[in-house]
């Protein structure tokens, strides 16, 4: 379930927890679009409570960035948790993603 945060004024912030999977998905996609849909310029979607994703949930998070420059608004992904970070890196999509990714200390993504 995802869960609203104190965003600043124009950013909105939403909290992704537990799973990223199949079985979440419809769940969490309704929670996010309607996060992004009731943002004036850009949500901030934190992953630091994600524990379980897959690849619906991949197709999820790119999903999101593409309907936010449909909508011309800004999405961020932040506070990417062990988890998620696994699975960008292992299918090399910090690009396509296209935020920051804070690798723990001595790593590289």
């Amino acid at each position: 379930m995802s869960t609203p945060s104190s965003p600043p004024p124009e950013t909105a912030a939403i909290q992704a927890n537990h799973s990223l999977t199949i079985f979440e998905a419809a769940e969490q996609k309704t929670a996010l679009l309607t996060a992004l849909s009731n943002s004036s310029e850009s949500l901030e979607v934190n992953l630091s409570g994600v524990d379980d994703i897959d690849s619906t949930g991949i197709q999820l998070l790119l999903f999101l960035k593409q309907e936010a420059q449909r909508q011309q608004k800004t999405m961020v992904y932040t506070h990417h948790s062990p988890t998620v970070l696994g699975v960008i890196e292992l299918l090399n999509l910090a690009a396509q993603l296209g935020d920051p990714l804070l690798m723990p200390r001595g790593e590289t993504a």
